[in-house]
């Protein structure tokens, strides 16, 4: 994990967890952290590591992620026991 990985991981758990992270930072570092990135029909994609999944639509590259999904994010990061 980068220096770039390590600052989207701790925007994504900041108590102020803002929707103007772009979706390719985030998914950049669930690459970088081991998750599978399955794509799905449309522009759904299934992210899986040790048996965990999660999904989610993908946007736009640089179009930011939307508070909720920044969330769901979180909440998925937490269950693999990756935090800050």
């Amino acid at each position: 994990m980068n220096s770039k990985h390590r600052k989207t991981l701790e925007a994504i758990f900041s108590d102020s967890a803002s929707g103007n992270l772009p979706w390719d930072r985030i998914e950049s570092l669930l690459v970088a952290i081991g998750c599978r990135v399955a794509e799905g029909s449309g522009s759904s994609v299934t992210l899986e590591k040790d048996g965990r999944r999660a999904y989610f639509h993908r946007l736009n590259p640089q179009r930011a992620s939307l508070v909720y999904r920044v969330k769901a994010i979180r909440e998925f990061l937490t269950k693999l026991e990756i935090t800050p």
